[in-house]
């Protein structure tokens, strides 16, 4: 009989240390018999820490029963070609009049527009508030930001405070935590150290009550705690139906309901994922080093994490609950297929490694909660509009990009040209399916990021080194370096550029040209003859946007309303397709 002997660390037992034989043992042992099942360290932290203040939206969940109901939804995600579950038919359509219908009477409120889903949907509530537009916001949760803090640069708030949505001392009261230099690292190779690159730590809690306070005193309406049961268009409205029985009605709805819409699912028909960003991870107490932080570390090569291989990447930053606070992200990108590694093997995983990569010891962390989350991504993102009257917002319409696992920078970068465009469509009466889905066209710089997320994410059986994926990452990130702050500036704030992606292919293929060979082998002909095109198409869109927009925009207010709506939508996305809306 083996008696285990329980250490204790976050108020959880766990059970290296073995006493055979008659030596005396404590009260505090136990004997397992062979046959009980030992629930896992990820289990024992996370059922012994107070979960509260639970949020809708990604990584807004903390408990053990979310994680295990999320890896449900990933397991049937990986399991077939399709999603094989009948999709709810969220939407349909009617060719009458709504004002001539019987629910006409039973509508509790009308808008200009209407956004399901507030947790990021508040942001595009409240821009278009400023413009004037009566929005109203249904969210089945209390709308509130979750405690976990979000890392982005001064810059990219900014941007809220252009649309009308902030101020600038609202920055300073929603940032917890500020930290300079961060690193760009790879495991055995070396590191990068930049300045000012997703050094602030927002409070999404703050930042969310701030602007929703914002929100309301601009005359917006929050329905909590509703959700959206079926959605109706008409030639004249769009009409909401929610579960509790209210209807409204609108002009246009905002789906802001995340990467798992019923809306995007009845769109997609249950289509499986091109790739998936796993992401596990902590806020723990105990780090004494904790002033810089990590946009990305690389380990050295790949790992097994249950069935699979897989090469892992780091995040970390200091958080803004206590100077020994801090934040560590784990991730990996994958193909979603049976055997793929579960979100709980990946934290079983991350508290084997998490230590060595920060330079800590478990038993000397206080975990304060545990952050896991899946972030799929589609090849043909953004979605363009199905439907008249209805378009999709934030990490439903796949803005973000298919390396991030985090839609709030990228839905700053946009929020600007969107809550614009959504202006003029209401405004105009634009609402149909085709003249909406201006507003998510193709980027083709958002398009060729797929490259990069084939070359981060491991093959299984691969016949490439396993350290490979370092070595190419370290090999870029010098070249980016040596070509300065214009060229690796925007690359780690997501943002892909003609020119500077052709001059880091170039200097690559100068000082590492045996590295192109494996690259064929690790990402594929197909993918790299699909990623030529885009490429391509990013060279194109950059000429048009520095020659041809000047012409056109002076020419605009000669066209006609709608023609001058589809012109600026083109100016935009030739602009923001190319990245040429970044400024250093």
């Amino acid at each position: 009989m083996v008696f285990l002997q329980l250490r204790h660390f976050n108020g959880v037992s766990h059970f290296p240390s073995q006493v055979h034989g008659k030596r005396k043992v404590s009260q505090r042992c136990i004997c397992l018999q062979p046959q009980a099942a030992v629930p896992s360290r990820t289990r024992r932290i996370m059922e012994s820490i107070s979960v509260s203040g639970e949020v809708g939206g990604a990584g807004g969940a903390y408990s053990y029963d979310a994680l295990k109901r999320l890896d449900q939804i990933w397991s049937n995600i990986c399991s077939t070609q399709t999603v094989q579950q009948e999709i709810q038919q969220v939407v349909s359509s009617n060719a009458g009049l709504f004002s001539q219908t019987d629910l006409s009477d039973k509508a509790v409120g009308t808008f200009d527009v209407i956004v399901c889903g507030g947790t990021l949907g508040i942001f595009i509530a409240t821009a278009l508030s400023f413009k004037g537009l009566r929005v109203a916001i249904v969210e089945r949760n209390t709308l509130k930001g979750r405690e976990q803090e979000w890392n982005i640069s001064r810059k990219e708030l900014l941007e809220l405070v252009e649309s009308g949505i902030l101020v600038e001392d609202d920055i300073d009261e929603a940032t917890a935590a500020k930290f300079n230099p961060n690193r760009c690292g790879f495991e055995g190779k070396g590191e990068i150290w930049v300045g000012d690159i997703l050094n602030l730590g927002v409070s999404p809690a703050k930042l969310i009550e701030i602007v929703k306070k914002r929100f309301i005193s601009l005359g917006g309406v929050i329905f909590e705690g509703y959700s959206v049961s079926s959605i109706c268009t008409y030639e004249n409205a769009a009409v909401l139906q929610l579960a509790e029985g209210k209807i409204l009605s609108s002009h246009l709805i905002i789906d802001a309901m995340g990467n798992f819409s019923p809306v995007v699912k009845q769109i997609r028909s249950g289509r499986k994922p091109d790739g998936v960003c796993l992401v596990v991870g902590s806020c723990a107490r105990g780090f004494k080093d904790n002033s810089t932080s990590d946009v990305i570390y690389s380990s050295s090569s790949v790992k097994k994490v249950g069935d699979s291989e897989v090469q892992l990447f780091w995040e970390a930053f200091p958080a803004g609950s206590g100077p020994l606070d801090r934040t560590t992200y784990m991730f990996t990108y994958i193909d979603p297929q049976a055997g793929s590694p579960k979100l709980e093997e990946l934290l079983e995983r991350y508290w084997d490694l998490m230590p060595e990569y920060q330079g800590v010891t478990l038993d000397n962390l206080e975990i304060q909660r545990v952050i896991y989350g899946i972030f799929p991504t589609y090849r043909d993102s953004p979605l363009p509009a199905a439907f008249n009257r209805i378009l999709q917002f934030g990490d439903a319409s796949g803005i973000q990009s298919p390396v991030s696992f985090g839609g709030f920078g990228s839905l700053t970068r946009h929020l600007g040209r969107l809550s614009t465009g959504v202006y003029e469509a209401v405004r105009g009466d634009f609402v149909d399916s085709y003249s909406l889905s201006l507003l998510n066209p193709y980027m083709p710089n958002l398009s060729a990021s797929w490259l990069f997320q084939r070359a981060m994410s491991a093959k299984q059986q691969s016949d490439v080194s396993p350290d490979f994926i370092n070595e190419l990452l370290y090999v870029n990130f010098q070249c980016m370096q040596k070509l300065g702050d214009p060229v690796l500036r925007p690359f780690l704030q997501d943002v892909i550029k003609f020119g500077p992606l052709a001059k880091t292919l170039g200097l690559v293929m100068l000082n590492k040209p045996q590295i192109i060979p494996l690259i064929f082998k690790q990402v594929g002909i197909p993918v790299l003859v699909d990623w030529s095109g885009h490429f391509f198409m990013l060279g194109y869109y950059t000429l048009l946007s520095t020659f041809a927009d000047p012409v056109i925009r002076s020419l605009l207010n000669a066209f006609p309303p709608r023609m001058k709506y589809e012109w600026n939508r083109y100016l935009e996305a030739w602009k923001y397709g190319s990245g040429l809306d970044y400024k250093l």
